[in-house]
């Protein structure tokens, strides 16, 4: 018997025996894998103490592979960190900048896609909003807030609340076309979408890896394009950013000549082992630079849902533009407050989020026709 995509992938999530969850945008639950490897880690780790740390540093470093291998990059180009967050800040705070230079983003970004490059102000250093109104993105509008003193473009891969999905091969181009370096807040897309960090060229990615990849917060990635580890200067350094890390005696501060120079200090072991397990599970599951089979599963129960909530007199308040839909929507049902419905959608163990102004659905290629219709006859009720 041929088994599914959607059919394996669902087989190794707990969470599906209770809940319909559509809350992956939001905090995604751990799949068995990344379970099995976490509890193995709380087990050495209280057993064992640190006589297994080389193992537990293995795994991190499998860690590693499997995100480089996901999106095309070399394991020296990416970086283990604790979010999004920091990878932002690594970018923003290690350019170069001069006074009267200025980075654009997008005015419906989430808020640590904004905050960062807005710090920068001290430095003498524009952050330029664009408007995406109805959260359509135009690149138009992108291009047209660009000068000769913009610096960067940082935009996400997917709007956390609109669910619009950019064209990255577009917004590379326009990056490459106009000489402005491309930031990719990817954490509303990794782990869904396929990406070739070569075949496009963005410069910098980050992402946690606690919503569609389902590993546990506090443990994402950073990727940095090798030619430019000495444009960006680390502002976080610790042991484990210099050549010999291990060389506590003799002070000898030469960087590594690879991403993790950006690491700093020690790793989140526990973290970044569940974070490998989770990595691991959708390698197998099929995502390559190239292809995604999840992301196909994706878009197909999302059609679904939007049809379904259409047939409902559901208001969808997310941007329908063929080609840059994904796995978030967002809507309205008419007499009914957001966290009303939530409330009642939770106390049937189906778990939403309230976003843009209405009730948020983020479904991941596990997510079947059942969960759906759970969510209808709440809503329907």
């Amino acid at each position: 018997m041929i088994i599914s995509t959607r059919e394996n992938f669902r087989r190794q999530m707990p969470i599906a025996r209770r809940f319909a969850y559509f809350d992956h945008a939001a905090v995604g639950p751990l799949p068995e894998p990344t379970q099995a490897a976490i509890a193995r880690w709380l087990q050495q780790a209280t057993e064992l103490g640190d006589t297994v740390w080389p193992e537990w540093n293995r795994q991190v470093e499998q860690g590693r592979t499997h995100a480089a291998a996901m999106i095309g990059a070399e394991t020296a180009e990416i970086a283990l960190l604790p979010n999004t967050t920091a990878g932002i800040n690594y970018i923003a705070q290690g350019l170069p900048w001069q006074v009267g230079d200025n980075v654009v983003t997008l005015a419906n970004e989430f808020p640590s896609n904004v905050y960062p490059w807005q710090n920068l102000a001290p430095l003498g250093v524009e952050c330029r909003l664009v408007d995406a109104p109805g959260g359509i993105v135009d690149l138009n509008r992108l291009e047209a807030a660009i000068d000769e003193r913009t610096r960067i473009l940082s935009v996400s891969w997917v709007g956390y609340a609109s669910g619009y999905r950019l064209d990255l091969d577009q917004v590379a181009e326009l990056c490459r076309r106009r000489n402005v370096l491309f930031f990719l807040d990817a954490i509303q897309g990794l782990g869904v979408y396929p990406l070739d960090v070569r075949r496009t060229h963005v410069d910098f990615l980050a992402a946690d890896g606690h919503k569609w990849l389902l590993g546990p917060e506090g443990a994402g990635v950073m990727f940095m394009r090798r030619e430019h580890l000495d444009l960006i200067r680390p502002v976080h350094v610790g042991w484990n950013s210099v050549q010999r890390q291990y060389d506590f005696a003799n002070l000898d501060f030469q960087l590594r000549p690879v991403a993790a120079r950006y690491e700093g200090g020690s790793t989140n072991m526990v973290g970044q082992i569940g974070f490998a397990a989770s990595l691991a599970m959708f390698r197998e599951l099929g995502v390559t630079p190239q292809a995604s089979p999840v992301g196909a599963e994706v878009d197909a129960i999302s059609a679904h849902a939007r049809h379904e909530l259409r047939k409902s007199n559901a208001e969808i308040l997310s941007a329908e533009v063929a080609g840059h839909g994904s796995g978030i929507i967002t809507f309205n049902m008419p007499g009914s407050e957001p966290m009303q419905l939530r409330e009642k959608l939770l106390a049937a163990d189906v778990v939403v989020s309230c976003r843009g102004g209405g009730v948020r659905i983020s479904l991941h290629g596990y997510n079947n026709l059942d969960d759906v219709s759970r969510l209808l006859e709440v809503i329907q009720a």
